[in-house]
């Protein structure tokens, strides 16, 4: 049947549409593990540019920090995303909690060690060192792969407390790091250089910046889950190639201290050693995560005798929200590839 209806009445339609109230968007919050930084970039883009309202979300980030334990705060129900790693999922499937890793948004750990410019040849040099200067945590997961894999020797290791103070002074040691910030700050504040060897180019198989939420989120809020994961990939298209002023000025906002030359120099950092946009995420858009590469780490952590043999890892990841190749079409309006 064809209506026959006038144009002031058709009009006077769209005129009493126009007035209706917007969607209301859904408030949905996502906790970093750290202060704002560059490292952060893609979710502040995302915000800032309108990608995560377009599909209904109304995003709230709240940074981390050292006094500050957004874990928990997801395991309360006080946030709905957290921003984690695989030790930490496959952790939690060990002690029974329904945490769950639907994206990977770096596809290579940013974890480093440095050393004095020279002092060794090859990364496998590096553990005939004198002093390791590791912190707790990375004393537990990646140096436990760093003694099978390259003869580290937990003898060696003395703590990390971010003082690079004792590094400086001692040419003969190693100290962790991420590859985005403290080779800037040595180099900063002692005009040293050091020598950065990234532990993903040397082997270590583990994602990092994954969406982790919680099981029930999955189940109830599925268009929520997958808004967020394709807006994140979206927005780190965009922060990696595109105009990202504004989400840089939310960034400082949010963290007065960063600096514009700490800033530019993460945004390299992540760039050339391919940090974000590498290996599965150049088919498969950023935010990839595979089964595959998730039990290479997880196979690792159990030669290393950190996680049990029988765990059922997949139950730390579901790939139903990533993987869909969102971010490809932004990288290449931005950049022609």
């Amino acid at each position: 049947m064809i209506l026959n209806r006038s144009l002031p009445a058709i009009a006077a339609t769209a005129t009493a549409l126009a007035a209706l109230p917007a969607a209301a968007q859904e408030a949905v919050t996502f906790g970093t593990n750290w202060v704002a930084q560059a490292e952060h970039g893609g979710y502040y883009q995302s915000v800032v540019d309108g990608t995560y309202a377009a599909c209904g979300l109304d995003v709230t980030i709240v940074p981390g920090g050292p006094q500050v334990n957004n874990r928990a705060q997801l395991l309360a129900g006080k946030i709905d995303f957290y921003m984690g790693g695989p030790m930490g999922v496959m952790s939690a499937v060990q002690e029974g909690i329904p945490m769950v890793a639907v994206a990977s948004d770096f596809q290579k750990d940013p974890q480093v060690l440095m050393t004095h410019p020279g002092r060794v040849a090859s990364f496998a040099e590096v553990a005939e060192l004198p002093q390791y200067i590791i912190g707790d945590e990375g004393f537990v997961t990646y140096f436990r792969w760093l003694e099978g894999e390259y003869g580290f020797d937990p003898a060696k290791r003395a703590p990390y407390t971010f003082n690079p103070a004792p590094f400086l002074a001692n040419p003969d040691s190693t100290q962790q790091g991420y590859v985005t910030s403290e080779p800037f700050a040595i180099e900063a504040e002692a005009g040293v250089k050091p020598d950065v060897w990234l532990l993903a180019d040397q082997g270590y198989p583990a994602y990092s910046t994954m969406i982790v939420t919680m099981q029930d989120t999955i189940a109830n809020r599925p268009d929520a889950v997958r808004c967020f994961v394709e807006g994140s990939a979206k927005g780190w298209a965009t922060f990696l190639y595109g105009d990202n002023a504004a989400a840089l000025a939310r960034i400082k906002e949010d963290n007065p201290d960063m600096t514009d030359a700490q800033l530019a120099y993460s945004i390299a950092a992540l760039k050339e050693y391919g940090i974000v946009d590498s290996g599965d995420a150049e088919t498969l858009g950023i935010g990839a995560m595979t089964e595959e590469k998730m039990k290479a780490f997880y196979d690792a952590m159990v030669a290393a005798e950190v996680l049990p043999a029988d765990l059922d890892y997949t139950a730390a990841f579901d790939t139903q929200f990533t993987n869909k190749g969102v971010s490809l079409e932004v990288k290449k309006a931005l950049t022609g590839n």
